[in-house]
């Protein structure tokens, strides 16, 4: 992470991540001029210059905005908290490779008896990064080769080309990023792409030629992304068995949609919280500028985690949905919901509840589910720590509802057909946490409230990815 260094007359380092702010910890070294034998960090200082050195392609205008507050600090100790904050922000901005920190006394014809200088020196990315990584998804895998080109202009901007290769979907993409000086958070993204997707629970793939726009920024606690997406959408049979309702769904479409997403995340964790809570809310809006594709689209996700006894976590969670058909055209196959499998409704085969036609699941216009777990230890564990804290048991209660509606009817007789053939399930297994990347579970399901049609897994279930009911 760096070192941050402060002198007197002569060197005073300060070792570690913590930018040495305990005064304790302070070697004080005696200065040679008698003026300035006084010991700094009991006394109001004046902070007189903030340089940044070893500046290539970068502007210092750019720079400005994440470390202005250092000027404001009153006194040593604060100076090298609000150095330590500044770094912090530089290596977020993804343009230097390291950032080490400088405080010393003021010097020359101007220089107060308390007057200090800050010096960031800095090393920059290389123009051109490549990365090889694999990633894991809803029950799938994908190797990720990339190609970056950080801080293209000199303020922050980033073109990234990315081929991904995974077992369901091959893609590739040109990505570019502008964010706002001094607001990081708020960015500006273009992005063209190819996808190609298999999905065989429904005998079909979807190739997807695109471009979209997103503009994200934090409001109080929440995040937010509006979102343009124009994409060509070709649909065809995954095998000769295709059902009739697949093959009708056939062809070519073009989808112009606008989005928001808000999300309020307090989790300490997205792959195993032990605390907080997450709050999604998505809303599309499909046909106003465009296309075949006509529709109103509104999702939501709610995730509540407390600790619990004995070191175990009480978690709960919430998924709904709903979309709305607009000027009378029917939705796509490839724009309903789909529910079961090992990431939601566990104990039912991948993405099979709800309608279906000749063995292939065509999705729904809404669908509600929820689940509660327990996480513990392992049971018989000696000590803390070690490989043993990335595994958990797991207790859990799935439940949850796929259907189409019938839009002359009022709400209640929706929700009377959201509550009609419920599917639940109950089990419990072991977990895996991959770091903060994904987590592996191997669960023993006994599934119930199975309806005719329905793909079940009875007994054990192996399910990897990065969002879980």
């Amino acid at each position: 992470m760096g070192t941050v260094h402060a002198r007197s007359m002569d060197p005073l380092p300060m070792h570690g991540r913590d930018l040495g702010v305990n005064p304790d910890d302070l070697e004080v070294v005696e200065a040679e001029q008698e003026t300035k034998k006084e010991i700094l960090e009991n006394k109001d200082v004046v902070v007189q210059h903030v340089n940044i050195e070893g500046l290539g392609r970068t502007k210092e205008d750019y720079l400005g905005y994440e470390i202005s507050d250092v000027f404001t600090a009153k006194n040593l100790i604060d100076v090298m908290k609000k150095s330590h904050e500044a770094r912090q922000k530089l290596l977020r901005l993804g343009i230097f490779k390291e950032v080490e920190v400088l405080i010393d006394i003021s010097e020359g014809d101007d220089a107060l008896p308390n007057g200090l200088d800050v010096t960031f020196e800095v090393t920059e990315l290389k123009r051109v990064t490549g990365s090889y990584n694999t990633m894991v998804g809803n029950n799938e895998g994908s190797m990720v080769l990339g190609i970056k080109l950080p801080n293209m202009f000199g303020r922050g901007e980033k073109l990234t080309f990315q081929f991904s290769y995974g077992t369901k979907e091959t893609s590739y993409g040109l990505s570019f990023f502008k964010p706002q000086p001094g607001y990081y958070e708020r960015n500006f993204t273009l992005n063209l792409y190819k996808v190609t997707g298999q999905f065989p629970w429904s005998s079909l793939k979807e190739t997807d030629r695109g471009v979209s726009t997103e503009l994200s920024f934090p409001l109080w606690m929440t995040d937010h992304t509006l979102k343009w997406e124009g994409v060509w959408r070709e649909l065809g049979c995954l095998a000769r068995s295709a059902s009739f309702a697949v093959r009708e769904e056939s062809g070519h479409t073009l989808k112009s949609a606008l989005s928001h997403t808000m999300v309020l995340d307090t989790r300490n964790s997205a792959i195993l919280p032990r605390k907080g809570a997450l709050l999604r809310i998505n809303q599309e809006l499909a046909g106003y500028t465009g296309g075949d594709a006509s529709f109103l689209k509104e999702d939501f996700e709610l995730q509540l985690n407390r600790p619990f006894l004995w070191g175990s976590v009480l978690s709960a969670s919430l998924w709904g949905g709903m979309i709305f058909p607009i000027g009378g055209r029917p939705t796509s196959i490839a724009d309903r919901f789909y529910l079961g499998g090992p990431t939601s409704v566990r104990g039912f085969g991948m993405y099979s509840i709800g309608p279906q036609n000749e063995g292939d699941y065509l999705g729904g216009e809404a669908y509600w589910a929820s689940g509660l777990h327990l996480y513990t230890p392992l049971p018989f564990r000696s000590t803390r720590g070690g490989l043993a804290d990335l595994f958990r048991t797991h207790f859990f209660l799935n439940a949850g509802n796929l259907c189409n509606l019938d839009y002359g009817e009022g709400p209640h007789a929706h929700l009377q057909k959201l509550a009609e053939c419920i599917r639940w399930s109950y089990g419990a297994g072991i977990i895996l946490r991959l770091g903060n990347i994904a987590r592996l579970e191997l669960n023993y399901c006994i599934p119930m409230g199975v309806q005719s049609g329905d793909r079940i897994c009875d007994g054990v279930q192996f399910g990897a990815g990065i969002r879980f009911l």
